[in-house]
């Protein structure tokens, strides 16, 4: 039987190295297409496939111990990926950078409550 993806399941990777383990994300995918007209049409007479963009909201975020002791900072992360692992597939977004991180502060914990990250690219590969 497959069980469900847990922490470790569920990392950002930044230059082959797992870096960090995600709690829990949720992913939201847009596209801005846009709409052909045409003289006399009432309605378009087609739809142009647009760019398309990821965002991602990662929730408790801990580095990992090799992480920490090579001075990792959340805040200085660049062109990263997330890879999730589920038990038929693996997801991973690359190119990524984020927009937002929200912190809750603990004693000597590197911990970083939620990171906003906008991805660059989605690539789905079977296990």
């Amino acid at each position: 039987m497959n069980g469900f993806p847990t922490s470790s399941d569920i990392y950002l990777e930044l230059d082959g190295k797992k870096v960090a383990v995600v709690q829990s994300y949720t992913a939201k995918a847009t596209k801005s297409s846009q709409s052909v007209e045409a003289f006399g049409e009432n309605e378009p007479v087609a739809t142009i496939e647009g760019q398309k963009q990821y965002t991602l909201e990662l929730t408790r975020l801990y580095a990992t111990d090799e992480a920490v002791s090579d001075g990792i900072n959340f805040y200085d992360l660049q062109d990263f990926s997330l890879v999730i692992c589920k038990p038929d597939r693996k997801i991973i977004y690359s190119g990524c950078e984020w927009s937002a991180i929200h912190e809750e502060g603990q004693l000597n914990a590197m911990v970083a409550e939620k990171i906003t990250v906008v991805a660059s690219k989605r690539l789905e590969t079977t296990a």
